[in-house]
């Protein structure tokens, strides 16, 4: 997009009124139109032609205004269409989409406007895969109308011709935008629309077999026509021929869902239109019938556009139409003669957005992006929708919507069999989908009841196949314990069935995306994210594009959802005493950069390598020479209980899988009863071998605290094991005060290790910290570290300065965690960034920061355009959740405050009113206060030569010499931040 300069105000004005001619636009609007222009062109610099820009104006002004109608009532838009104005300003679809968003950023519309821009856009996608596919098949069944020989000239006496191939094409197009449009359900569905699409070309397919000697229209070598079409005398049929077993034969189409949308509707509606007199005539292709039909569907579909529609799809049809939609040629090379150098670089990018756009398959993101094999074919986004749905088919293939008999033995196995209560659940979530997914709202029309049913039954068959499989899973990994409090765990059966339902809507190309779902459903997204990793731990059978899709979903949730106001992590981080864990806390110890350990930067934390990815993903994953990492560990090997219980400190021995076993329930009572501990000491260690036999359990007894030389007291876990007599001898174990002691017996490595204990049980590949909580911020560490080294390697930054901007954002999530308080992940990670580059003298611009960040498959405009500054409701408080230890800026849109977990609505724009602004404004009004002070401990050009000498020689002084006391005390007296003491 090219940069010109700004209209004059005298051409500005011309611009305006020539348009508002063209368009017969009323005053009102168009003095709008300008208004918004005028005020935006203040503000920003409007790259490109300013008619360009005006068309969003009058689009925008358009749609807000209102026209009143018989009976006293009142209709939306003035009857402008968005066609009309694109041909106007002489600006294509996939530029009035692009310059739109950009628009809308700047001039803060109304959230609904967006939806309403979105759909269109969403329509827009759909009607342009459709007809990419509706030509080749249109091929296959009819002539070729570009052979098509031209008419002869009509004399003003001959009103009728025969309606030649081409007039086909268009009244078949034109059937199937008039018939999509008036089902609006399926408008943006890309299955479902394909489906229409070929009841569509089967009627007309059915009229050109029954219409006489229009034969003709038909390719001879369709492979669904009559056995006896190639004879003289073809047989006349009582009932019309049905094409649509070939058609999806041929062109990947679902014959149980096609027929479906033919029988349920698609015959239906074309009887009302008989009934209309839109259509008529026993043969809608007869010469007397076919120019009135045509007629009166294009009339009826151009009165759709101007009240209903927007976006006039006969523009497919249209000589201009790659100049209109903006799909240049598919091969920009052969150019036309004379063709400018930034006409080809235009059309090149409008290539590119249009392939993007149109793809319909998710995007990578960047924690799956290397482990994901290359696609197997390049399919068509019809073929690749219609085979997701094949596909989880497949994956339900003769199973019920009920659980199996291995599923109830496991629940009568239970202590109270929960198969009532989950049978009860699943039924009240189906009526909850059902009710949602058929009822009409501002976003998405309703759905035929139809629908929901099949997806309904699809996601209940899933749901009860995976928990089918989690179960096994672990019974397995717990040796048989009782899973009673797994089975109990409503919020975990909501997840599923909730992750099942996204699955298939995902598979049917549904405009219902997420979290539709779990809005629905009333999910807390803090709770849903969890259970995503175990069920495709669970499903092998998912497709390359579905888990790409839960990945996708679990970021979203890690990087903005959970972190709203109201969301369930602030009542989790108040059960933890505001404690967030640290980054070396939560991840694997062997999941950490080697080159950290151990080195002389004592004041970076350590950071995990990228990336951790989910198992399911490792069966595809291949590294550049093909050979599978070596160094990647599980993301989360917790069982699935673990993930939706936070044990409480203290807790040191918490049953978390319901009753005791009776082995257990003896142990305690034996222990209550009063037992004799034997001591055994070290020395006699080797000489009695204490070791842990097959029939011996670990217990943990009691704890000991012992005081070490400096002063400092340590509470030490005592474990022992039975002994003969029935006592208990202890395990001496050796330790160093600062390190995690350890055990000198022999460990256990049998199967029958108490699940229980294991977290008492040192061990080189567990984090120090696990947990519902853990598990959430392990992930989110994860994720930023990945975005980080994704940034960092396109603008060449150094490993130092990685280290201190991942320094940096950790300080924030640790002790400021309030500023995450609906906000997006990316912004305080962009905030570290760019703050850190500056402090340390290797700047980066923010432009460049943000170029690079556009580029990643996460990026949105929203992110750094719309921030959060403050929320001036009457005592709405953001930071009490903050370490007040952090110096706070004087500006009062940040203060103390309390998250109250449940208590808040939903949108955090219900609190009252919110203060917006730009990434730029956040960072100086809102971040800097909050982190200049930790941020500056990284500038040392602040300091003069000899200073700096004199601070290094006395930390080497104090490291090696042991000053006294006294001489440490002055030093940090009177050198406050130039002296480190450090003791050994």
């Amino acid at each position: 997009m090219s940069r010109t300069e700004p209209l004059p105000e005298p051409e500005l004005g011309a611009a305006i009124e020539r348009l508002c001619r063209e368009l017969n636009l009323d005053a009102g609007s168009a003095a709008e139109a300008l208004r918004d222009f005028t005020a935006l062109r203040g503000t920003y610099s409007l790259e490109g032609d300013a008619q360009h820009w005006l068309a969003c104006a009058l689009y925008a002004a358009c749609r807000r205004s209102v026209l009143p109608t018989v009976g006293s009532g009142l209709m939306e838009g003035n009857c402008v269409s968005l066609t009309r104005i694109l041909r106007s300003a002489r600006l294509s679809l996939i530029q009035f989409f692009s310059k739109m968003k950009k628009w809308m950023d700047m001039s803060n519309v109304p959230q609904e406007f967006r939806e309403r821009v979105e759909r269109l856009e969403r329509n827009f996608e759909v009607s342009t895969v459709i007809f990419r596919k509706f030509e080749p098949i249109f091929l296959d069944i009819f002539q070729n109308p570009n052979e098509e020989t031209s008419k002869p000239q009509r004399s003003r006496k001959q009103r009728r011709v025969l309606c030649g191939v081409k007039d086909l094409f268009n009244f078949c197009w034109t059937l199937f935008v008039y018939t999509k449009g008036n089902f609006r359900m399926i408008g943006d569905d890309l299955v479902n629309s394909y489906h229409l699409l070929l009841c569509c070309l089967d009627l007309v397919f059915a009229n050109a077999i029954l219409c006489p000697n229009r034969r003709d229209l038909l390719n001879p070598s369709f492979k669904g026509l009559p056995a006896d079409f190639h004879a003289p005398e073809m047989k006349a049929s009582e009932e019309p021929p049905c094409i649509i077993a070939t058609l999806c034969e041929l062109h990947d189409g679902l014959l149980v869902e096609a027929k479906g949308i033919k029988e349920h509707y698609f015959k239906p509606y074309i009887a009302k239109l008989f009934d209309r007199k839109i259509l008529k005539g026993e043969c809608l292709l007869d010469l007397c019938n076919f120019t009135e039909n045509n007629k009166a569907l294009n009339k009826e579909y151009e009165e759709y556009v101007l009240t209903v529609g927007d976006f006039d799809e006969r523009v497919f049809l249209g000589a201009d139409a790659e100049e209109e939609i903006g799909t240049p040629r598919k091969f920009p090379a052969d150019l036309q003669v004379g063709k400018t150098a930034a006409r080809a670089h235009v059309e090149c990018h409008l290539q590119q957005h249009f392939e993007k756009k149109r793809s319909f398959a998710p995007s990578t993101p960047l924690t799956g992006r290397r482990y994901l094999r290359e696609k197997e074919a390049v399919i068509t986004p019809v073929a690749s929708a219609t085979q997701s749905v094949s596909r989880l088919q497949n994956i339900v293939a003769g199973l019920k919507n009920a659980p199996s008999d291995l599923l109830m033995a496991i629940f009568e196995s239970c202590a109270r069999s929960p198969a009532e209560s989950i049978t009860n659940r699943v039924r009240e979530i189906g009526e909850t989908f059902c009710h949602s997914y058929t009822q009409p709202t501002d976003e998405l029309p309703g759905s035929h009841i139809d629908f929901a049913v099949n997806r309904l039954k699809l996601a209940e068959i899933l749901y009860y196949k995976i928990l089918e499989t989690i179960m096994v899973q672990e019974m397995r990994r717990l040796h048989g314990k009782d899973m009673t409090a797994l089975l109990e765990q409503d919020v975990f059966h909501r997840s599923l069935m909730a992750c099942c339902l996204e699955i298939v809507l995902f598979a049917y190309s549904s405009p219902r995306t997420f979290p539709w779902v779990i809005e629905v459903l009333d999910l807390r997204p803090f709770y849903f994210y969890k259970v995503i990793e175990v069920l495709i731990r669970s499903e092998e059978g998912l497709s390359r594009d579905m888990v790409k899709h839960l990945n996708s979903i679990e970021e979203q949730i890690l990087e903005s959802l959970a972190w709203t106001r109201d969301s369930a992590l602030w009542t989790a981080l108040q059960a933890s005493e505001n404690r967030v864990p640290t980054c070396e806390e939560v991840i694997f110890p062997n999941n950490f950069e080697a080159s950290n350990g151990g080195s002389g930067l004592g004041h970076l934390p350590m950071m995990p390598i990228s990336p951790i990815v989910h198992p399911r993903l490792k069966e595809v994953r291949t590294d550049l020479g093909g050979s599978l990492r070596r160094d990647t560990q599980p993301l989360s090997p917790i069982s699935v209980h673990e993930r939706y219980s936070s044990p409480t400190a203290g807790s040191a021995k918490r049953r978390l899988f319901g009753d005791d076993s009776p082995k257990e329930m003896q142990m305690e009572k034996i222990l209550t009863e009063g037992t004799k501990l034997t001591i055994a000491p070290a020395s006699s260690i080797a000489a009695e071998n204490v070791s842990i036999s097959p029939g011996q359990t670990v217990l943990t007894v009691t704890t000991a605290t012992v005081a070490g030389k400096a002063g400092q007291k340590v509470t030490i876990p005592l474990h022992g094991i039975t002994n003969e007599l029935g006592g208990i001898t202890l395990i001496p174990i050796s330790m160093n005060l600062g390190q995690a002691p350890k055990i000198e017996a022999q460990d256990p490595c049998h199967p029958q290790v108490n699940q229980d204990q294991e977290v008492h049980l040192s061990s080189g590949n567990k984090p120090k910290k696990t947990g519902s909580l853990a598990l959430f911020y392990r992930k989110v560490y994860h994720l930023a570290s990945v975005r980080l080294r994704d940034l960092c390697l396109k603008l060449d930054v150094s490993n130092d300065l990685r280290r201190k901007i991942w320094t940096c954002f950790e300080f924030t999530l640790v002790h400021c965690a309030d500023l995450m308080k609906d906000r997006h992940l990316d912004q305080l990670l962009l905030c570290a960034f760019y703050i850190m580059a500056k402090v340390t003298k290797e700047e980066r611009t923010f432009q460049d920061i943000m170029k690079s960040y556009r580029n990643q498959p996460q990026a949105n405009s929203h992110v750094y355009r719309s921030v959060l500054l403050r929320n001036t409701s009457a005592n709405v408080l953001l930071d009490r959740n903050a370490n007040q230890a952090v110096q706070m800026t004087e500006d009062s849109s940040v203060k103390t405050g309390n998250s109250s977990g449940r208590s808040a609505p939903e949108s955090s724009t219900e609190l009252g009113t919110e203060e917006r602004g730009d990434l730029i404004k956040f960072y100086n009004a809102v971040y800097v206060g909050r982190v200049k002070s930790f941020a500056l401990k990284y500038d040392i050009t602040n300091q003069d030569h000899v200073v700096s000498k004199i601070y290094w020689s006395f930390a080497l002084k104090i490291r090696h010499w042991f000053i006294p006391s006294i001489l440490c005390q002055f030093f940090v007296l009177f050198l406050p931040g130039m002296v480190t003491v450090v003791t050994e």
